[in-house]
This record gives structure tokens, C-alpha cells and sequence, in this order.
């Protein structure tokens, strides 16, 4: 078992290694083939996104919450199935993001339930050449029926991929670990063809 951080210690770039893995309790089945819901959602980059309006192809990766560095996780949150990585699933994809365009990807985007300003300050902090959208009202999870959980407080999403061509739901990665190498399972899957 690793030490557990200290108080006022949380390095959210840092991934223990005995964390619980996330089984799949079919909350994403559903998902494949679905087209998006017509819900703007707030964006980091200022305007309001609508992903079921997107030409071409999207990537969207799907989180819980970021954390900040020295501000305590949410008690007991590394022993949440999947909920630790954050961050390290927003790097990977951040250090990925020109492969994935080069791939065809038009869009990418992080998903989350925090507010705008929470995210901007992560989007900013980690250098995200793409904006992260905020579903603070849970509108869109709600009307997708996306996999949650709750823990003090907050209804926070699992975390998942979705790639998407015109507005339809084509491919759903769920569940997703060890977080820091979703964006390259997604990038095995495009490059797949399928």
C-alpha cells in the first residue's frame, strides 16, 4: 500500500500506484450510436460549445474533477474506482492533441461537472491547446443518462472517451484506466480504422 498525501500535500500529476480499478457497471452501454443532445455547454475558450452541431470528427474525454496542487482531494477519493487522474488523463491528451489531428480529429474537449472558472484555472495551469466544457447544470448528463457518482457533495461524472462524427456518438471508452493512457487507446482505435 503507498503513503497516502499529506495534508495540503495533493499533487494531482501524481498517480498512486495502488489505486482500485473501475469495473464496467454498463453505465456507458447505451451510449454508442446515440445522437448528442442540442445543449450549448460553457467552454474555457469563452464561447458556449454545442457538440451535437460539430462537423467532422470530436474527441471528448470525460472526468471527474481536477484537482489543485497543495488543495486536498475529497475525503476517501483515492479509493473511488477511477476517480484519481485527472489531470493525467488532461495531459495525455494535451501531449497527444496534435496526433489526434493529425488523425482527422477536428475537435477535442474535456468534459467535467465543475464550473467554468474552476476549469479555466486547470485548462490554464496545464497549457490545454483545447477547451474544456463544464455540464455544472448536469443538462447534458442528465439527457444522455451519463454514468456518475457522488462523493461530499457533488455529482461528478465517471470517467470515460467518446469519439463522435456529425453529432453521433460512434465509439465510448468506458471505463478508462490507468487515465493517463486514455488518449492513447483512443489513438489505437483511430488509427485502427474502425
Amino acid at each position: 500500500m503507498n503513503a497516502r498525501e499529506a495534508p495540503g500535500a495533493h499533487d494531482p500529476t501524481f498517480l498512486p500506484l495502488d489505486l482500485p480499478v473501475p469495473q464496467d457497471d454498463g453505465g456507458a452501454r447505451h451510449l454508442a450510436g446515440l445522437r448528442l443532445p442540442d445543449i450549448a455547454l460553457a467552454a474555457t475558450s469563452g464561447p458556449e460549445v454545442n457538440l451535437s452541431k460539430l462537423k467532422g470528427r470530436a474527441v471528448v474525454y470525460v472526468y471527474p474533477r481536477t484537482g489543485v496542487p497543495g488543495v486536498d482531494a475529497p475525503p476517501g477519493w483515492d479509493d473511488i474506482p477511477g476517480a484519481r487522474g485527472c489531470t493525467p488523463q488532461s495531459c495525455g491528451f494535451r501531449d497527444h492533441f496534435a496526433e489526434l489531428k493529425a488523425l482527422g480529429v477536428a475537435h477535442v474537449f474535456g468534459l467535467s461537472t465543475q464550473d467554468s472558472g474552476y476549469q479555466r484555472e486547470a485548462a490554464e495551469r496545464l497549457h490545454l491547446p483545447f477547451p474544456i466544457l463544464s455540464d455544472a447544470d448536469l443538462k447534458f448528463t442528465r439527457t444522455l443518462d451519463l454514468p456518475t457518482f457522488t462523493t461530499s457533495g457533488m455529482t461528478l461524472l465517471k470517467r470515460m472517451a467518446l469519439v463522435i462524427d456529425d453529432g453521433r456518438i460512434v465509439k465510448v471508452f468506458y471505463p478508462v484506466f490507468p487515465p493517463d493512457k486514455n488518449a492513447e487507446e483512443v489513438i489505437g482505435w483511430l488509427r485502427s480504422g474502425r
